[in-house]
């Protein structure tokens, strides 16, 4: 059985959501999945200054914090992170920065990996944020799967082929666009070239 790790971070909970979305496809295919979130390293202050921001941590506050061990157990990774001036997240990229052990020993190498994000508006980077991401997979030595334009719900959801992004609202924090279907589909991509390679 296939064994899918989906990594997130979110602060109101935006990749949170994809990220349960992506869960249930990889379940829906049969694979094994584990959803973890990166650690929170942002001061306790500025997270008491939004409320969205606040509420969702105690929210999601027994969701598993990432761990290496959770990466070197995976087949295959899908990550999900908000944009931060057009790059990953600090608290991914943390995450992701404290994997030199994993690498060095040659345990990233062949992991197939995928990425979804969110901005604040349409052009916030979202395309960058993923390209961003897929930089360190490439010195990870890993197998970056995208969902290219395999799916018309890739189109429903505005065309993004590096990876499913959507656009939350300014105004109620809610999903502009309609992507749950795209990330579904792209999770199950996941699966399916992971079963190719690690089946």
């Amino acid at each position: 059985m296939v064994k899918v790790a989906v990594v997130y971070y979110s602060s109101t909970g935006i990749n949170y959501q994809l990220a349960n979305w992506a869960a249930d496809a990889v379940k829906e295919s049969g694979a094994e999945v584990r959803v973890v979130r990166v650690a929170e390293t942002a001061p306790k202050e500025a997270i008491a200054q939004n409320p969205g921001w606040q509420k969702h941590v105690e929210e999601t506050k027994d969701v598993p914090v990432a761990t290496t061990e959770d990466l070197e157990w995976a087949d295959a990774i899908i990550f999900s992170t908000p944009t931060r001036f057009g790059n990953v997240a600090s608290q991914m990229k943390q995450f992701i920065d404290t994997q030199g052990g994993l690498w060095v020993s040659g345990k990233t190498v062949n992991k197939v990996v995928s990425a979804m994000t969110s901005a604040s508006n349409p052009h916030g980077g979202q395309e960058a944020t993923v390209l961003s991401l897929y930089t360190s997979m490439m010195h990870w030595g890993a197998i970056i799967v995208p969902p290219g334009y395999s799916n018309d719900s890739i189109f429903a959801a505005g065309g993004n082929p590096y990876g499913t992004s959507v656009t939350q609202s300014q105004e109620d924090g809610s999903m502009v666009e309609n992507v749950q279907d795209a990330v579904k589909h792209q999770a199950k991509r996941v699966v399916e070239v992971a079963s190719k390679i690690h089946g």
